[in-house]
């Protein structure tokens, strides 16, 4: 049964939507006509090496443009490095990366698909792994591979050519990387490869290397690198400014919610599955002063977090925030810790995380009293007394309502009580004193 598919003009302006580049376009549009023709689907192909076993909205971005692929009726292949991922990609180190084990590789590769699929279909997803191929190459096979291009070339490439420069060393199997998974593609006979933009070099060492064995040359297809929530540089977890797709709801959404508004334009080409004219329409409408900018910020919260958790978490998700920030009410759920049973300077603390209780106890003076700053710190993350402090001369602790202004404020142990507590703008705890 043949496919049946959008017009050209529509899959190509759809398909390079938040592109950082297409090499060739002229070569993409030629494919998709023949597709179109013919009534066969282009079989369209992104590799991962499972490094790591979390996902951010990061890492989603080419995931997305893959799915874009699968929504214009073509063939999504995720390729599984996991032969590859044990070599390690030189790409963007100033040394040479440590390879994984296999065990490392395979725990990694697991939850890396239980997180894929929340993007991909994977009922219409080939998935495959390049040690069905790259296990079998012979001696022979791998020399012939490194006949097809010159080390002159390969010395070009920045990482190398900055190590060298440095006196770092560059171990053989580096070079031999982007050799091996071009292999992937000649394999795959893959006819559009996607890739972040510090991939370009791998991803034109592929297409020059599919047509060393006979096969016309895949399309390269780079996707930006997503900003962070600072605004300024790259998502990355060692900054401390990502969205991690398994967090809680609520956490996302306020997250998002904290980008500067420039920035969102770029998520909603990078991160949603908005036409170029849906994006092109709400922008106008937030220039001519129709929509809000906040409200378009909404948006774009409510459908990221409904691609992760479900559309039902993502409107609660809004309506929290909503609830929190803008109407300035109390959310109705929040962090709940149970203090009982003072004696000798100590309670005893029961918090539901995840539907489990843990029990713990808790050093207090032996007053049972402790300033409100010290508890802070304790039990809603704040990182020293005087921050804490500081934040309670600038009005940022209430406790039922009540905003708390003096630093020795204390709270009471060992009196029965039940108090909502808002430190700061986001962080909310309901604190009870049995």
């Amino acid at each position: 049964m043949t496919t049946q598919f959008k017009p050209v003009e529509e899959q190509f302006a759809y398909l390079k939507k938040g592109a950082a580049e297409v090499i060739r376009g002229d070569e993409l549009k030629s494919k998709l006509v023949e597709s179109l023709k013919t009534g066969k689907p282009l079989r369209v192909y992104l590799g991962v090496d499972p490094t790591a076993p979390d996902l951010h909205l990061g890492h989603t971005v080419v995931l997305r443009k893959l799915k874009h692929f699968q929504d214009m009726g073509h063939t999504a292949v995720f390729l599984i490095g996991d032969f590859s991922a044990m070599i390690g990609d030189p790409t963007g180190v100033s040394e040479t990366r440590p390879p994984l084990t296999r065990e490392q590789v395979d725990a990694n590769a697991k939850t890396y698909l239980e997180q894929v699929f929340k993007i991909l279909d994977p009922k219409k997803t080939e998935v495959r792994y390049n040690s069905e191929w790259l296990n079998k190459l012979t001696a022979v096979d791998v020399v012939r591979l490194c006949s097809h291009y010159r080390l002159a070339r390969m010395l070009e490439r920045e990482d190398f050519r900055s190590r060298l420069d440095q006196q770092q060393p560059i171990s053989v199997h580096e070079l031999l990387y982007p050799l091996l998974t071009a292999f992937d593609a000649v394999s795959l006979k893959s006819d559009v490869e996607l890739g972040a933009t510090e991939q370009k070099f791998n991803l034109l060492v592929h297409r020059e290397i599919q047509r060393e064995y006979g096969l016309p040359g895949q399309v390269v297809l780079t996707m930006p690198i997503l900003v962070g929530l600072d605004g300024s540089r790259k998502m990355s977890k060692s900054l401390g400014n990502y969205v991690g797709i398994t967090e809680p709801p609520v956490e996302m959404f306020g997250k998002l919610m904290s980008i500067p508004d420039e920035l969102m334009w770029q998520y909603y080409e990078l991160i949603t599955d908005r036409t170029p004219a849906e994006i092109t329409a709400l922008k106008a409408e937030v220039a001519s002063g129709k929509l809000h900018p906040m409200d378009a910020k909404m948006r774009l919260a409510t459908e990221v977090i409904a691609t992760f958790h479900g559309q039902d978490a993502a409107n609660k998700a809004a309506e929290n925030f909503q609830r929190v920030f803008r109407d300035r009410q109390t959310p109705t759920e929040m962090r709940s810790i149970k203090f009982y049973g003072f004696a000798a300077g100590a309670v005893s603390v029961l918090e539901d995380k995840n539907g489990l209780a843990e029990i713990d106890t808790y050093t207090v003076p032996p007053s049972g009293k402790q300033k409100w700053s010290k508890f802070l710190v304790a039990w809603a993350g704040l990182e020293s007394n005087s921050v804490a402090e500081r934040l309670i001369k600038q009005k940022g602790l209430e406790v039922n309502g009540e905003i708390v202004t003096d630093v020795t404020a204390e709270i009471d142990f060992g009196r029965p009580s039940t108090l909502v507590v808002r430190a700061g703008k986001k962080k909310f705890l309901r604190v009870v004193v049995e």
